[in-house]
């Protein structure tokens, strides 16, 4: 190397750090004039992606998922099977079920009966698919819907297989699927949560849900979900306490984060930022939060669309309207949970009463969203956590049988964001207990979701602890086949 080329090489300390600050000025000039600019840790490990910035030209800009919790029969809803009531109380051959797992209610059972659907089916919509009469409303929007038979999971009890749908995962502690989606893309309005859970319940035997279905896991916690409450206090400890003027709360909440600012520069732990920002989101969400969820607004055939109960705080009813509400107020991720669908005994009646509290109401949504000109780019999901055996599980009769946990195979349905509208994909054996075509994994059905947001599930990831995470663990693949 010749000396001059050795010269122009060589760098002292002053003129390194010198240079350097001309970059650093660059950046800060660059957040201050573009906020969002550098919001995602660059420590994240996350590829290609910045807060609110899709790998690709997203379908979809919002989802609300309407989970069914403790699993509705797919054999009582989307999944028609009319050979279960010609074999009804034969046993189910052993070349069907080929020692396959089971929970520890049925594993004891040397036989296993079959039992047919004691509620009937019809045909709806263009392409004929059969939905039971369980739900009738929920049949007048066939062509808007994408039925799929053919999901399936590793999980055969409630809390691992409701926190595998959720999370990706069957032990909790990672982050939820809302906290992934507000990590990936932020929010589009800054006085609402990305991220928001409602919950109701039936009258069935109710699962439990717990807050690490809606969890940020090792992400930052302002994402985690923000549970909003029927009633008067939506959120708990938002008001400000007697006597306190709002004037006085902005100036508590600015010593405040001064303090908490003086905390982060000493010890530059992120969580102390993340705890600024909660604060003044719950500052903003004191004037947003109760504007959107009054109802008192909408119209009458808006409030009948969607049924008796939409005017009783904190049923499934009430949360769909508010779903939409919130949908059109830019809310990320909306979250609803129903629960009661465990029905290991007397199936008819009680799924009886639990479809009549969301067959109705999730058909309306659909049709509201879709009057409104949202349906287009907003996915909505309704489904549960896995399916039900077609064997019988209690005394064989037309209205007392029930059916055990079955993940084989189960039903759910997606509509609007980008998902062909009109069609059921994928199919089940005769007996409805083996998938017979185009299976659809958790992990496929996450990769999906992300896609019609834009997002690539491989790309999408967090570095914690050494590793490299994601929503959809080390597998999953976009389910091309029900892509409008």
């Amino acid at each position: 190397m010749s000396p001059l080329l050795e010269s122009q090489l060589n760098i002292n300390r002053r003129t390194f750090l010198s240079r350097m600050s001309l970059g650093i000025g660059s950046a800060a000039l660059g957040s201050l004039m573009i906020p969002s600019l550098f919001s995602c840790n660059a420590e994240s490990g996350q590829d290609n992606t910045l807060a609110g910035m899709p790998h690709f030209a997203p379908k979809a800009k919002r989802v609300i998922y309407l989970f069914q919790s403790g699993a509705p029969s797919q054999l009582e809803s989307f999944d028609y099977k009319p050979l279960l009531r010609k074999m009804h109380g034969q046993d189910l051959p052993e070349s069907i079920r080929m020692g396959q797992r089971l929970t520890t209610m049925t594993s004891g059972q040397t036989k296993f009966p079959l039992v047919g659907s004691a509620v009937d089916f019809k045909q709806y919509g263009q392409h004929g698919a059969w939905i039971s009469d369980f739900f009738p409303f929920t049949g007048q929007v066939a062509d808007d819907i994408c039925i799929v038979n053919s999901l399936f999971t590793e999980a055969i009890n409630h809390d691992p297989a409701i926190t595998f749908f959720q999370t990706g995962h069957q032990q909790a502690g990672r982050p939820s699927m809302g906290a992934w989606m507000s990590y990936g893309l932020g929010s589009e309005n800054e006085n609402l949560p990305a991220f928001v859970v409602l919950t109701s319940r039936g009258g069935g035997n109710a699962q439990g849900l717990y807050a690490h279905l809606w969890s940020a896991g090792f992400l930052d916690s302002a994402h985690q979900g923000v549970l909003l409450r029927g009633g008067k206090d939506p959120v708990l400890y938002l008001n400000d306490p007697n006597g306190m003027a709002q004037a006085d709360r902005r100036r508590f909440l600015d010593r405040l984060a001064e303090l908490n600012q003086d905390s982060y520069d000493e010890l530059g732990d992120p969580e102390i930022v993340s705890r600024i920002k909660q604060y003044e989101m719950a500052y903003r969400m004191q004037t947003s939060v109760p504007e959107v969820m009054d109802i008192n607004g909408e119209p009458d055939h808006i409030l009948k669309m969607y049924g008796p109960d939409v005017v009783t705080p904190g049923s499934f009813a009430a949360n769909c309207l508010l779903a939409r509400k919130l949908a059109e107020k830019g809310v990320r991720f909306i979250q609803l949970y129903h629960q009661g669908w465990d029905q290991h005994s007397n199936l008819v009646n009680e799924m009886g009463m639990q479809s009549k509290q969301v067959d109705q109401p999730s058909a309306a949504l659909i049709l509201d969203l879709k009057q409104r000109g949202l349906l287009d780019d907003t996915l909505v999901i309704w489904g549960g956590e896995f399916g039900r055996t077609n064997y019988c599980q209690g005394p064989l009769d037309a209205k007392l049988y029930g059916r055990d946990h079955h993940p084989r195979c189960f039903s759910a349905w997606m509509a609007g964001g980008g998902i062909k509208p009109g069609m059921v994909y994928g199919e089940t054996d005769e007996f409805g207990y083996n998938i017979a075509k185009d299976p659809v994994h958790i992990h496929d059905f996450h990769a999906t979701i992300l896609n019609q947001l834009g997002l690539d599930h491989t790309k999408m990831t967090f570095k914690h602890q050494g590793r490299r995470y994601r929503l959809t663990d080390v597998s999953g693949e976009v389910v091309r086949g029900i892509l409008a």
